[in-house]
C-alpha cells in the first residue's frame, strides 16, 4: 500500500525530452521571410518543421506552411554555406544576415561583402559554386 500511496502523491512521470538530432538550418532564421518581408528574420522553435535532415524555424505559422508546401523554393541554394566561398573552392558557414535573392533563389554569404561580390559576376560565381557543390559536407 505504501508504494501505491507514493505513486498517487508524486507527480506523473514524464520521459526526458528527446535531444534534437537534426541540425538547425540557417542558424534558426526564417527562410520564407527573405521573400515575404525582404529581411533576415529569426524564427522561433514554436514554428519548426523538419525537412532535408535539418530543423527549420519560422517567424509564424504562415511562413512554416508556405515552406512545407514548397521547401525547394525557399531553402538557400547552398544550404548553410556561403555561395561566394564555395565558388572559390572553400566551404564556409554563411551568416544569415548577409543574403541576396537572384531570379527567385536565395543565396547566403559569410561576410557583408558577399552580396556585392556575387553581383559582380553572378553567372560565373554560380557556375563555379555549382561545380564545387561536392565539397559540401555529405555531398561527396
Amino acid at each position: 500500500m505504501l508504494i501505491l500511496a507514493m505513486g498517487l502523491l508524486s507527480p506523473a512521470y514524464s520521459a526526458p525530452p528527446k535531444p534534437q538530432t537534426q541540425p538547425l538550418a540557417i542558424k534558426g532564421y526564417d527562410p520564407v521571410a527573405y521573400f515575404t518581408l525582404q529581411r533576415a528574420t529569426p524564427g522561433v522553435a514554436q514554428y519548426e518543421y523538419s525537412w532535408d535532415e535539418h530543423r527549420w524555424q519560422f517567424a509564424n505559422a504562415l511562413h512554416r506552411d508556405l515552406f512545407k508546401a514548397d521547401p525547394v523554393r525557399y531553402a538557400p541554394q547552398f544550404e548553410n554555406f556561403c555561395a561566394v566561398a564555395l565558388a572559390r573552392g572553400e566551404v564556409r558557414e554563411a551568416n544569415p544576415e548577409f543574403w541576396l535573392i537572384v531570379e527567385g533563389k536565395l543565396y547566403l554569404f559569410g561576410k557583408a561583402i558577399g552580396p556585392d561580390a556575387f553581383r559582380q559576376e553572378p553567372e560565373a560565381t554560380l557556375e563555379r559554386a555549382e561545380h564545387n557543390r561536392g565539397l559540401l559536407p555529405g555531398k561527396q
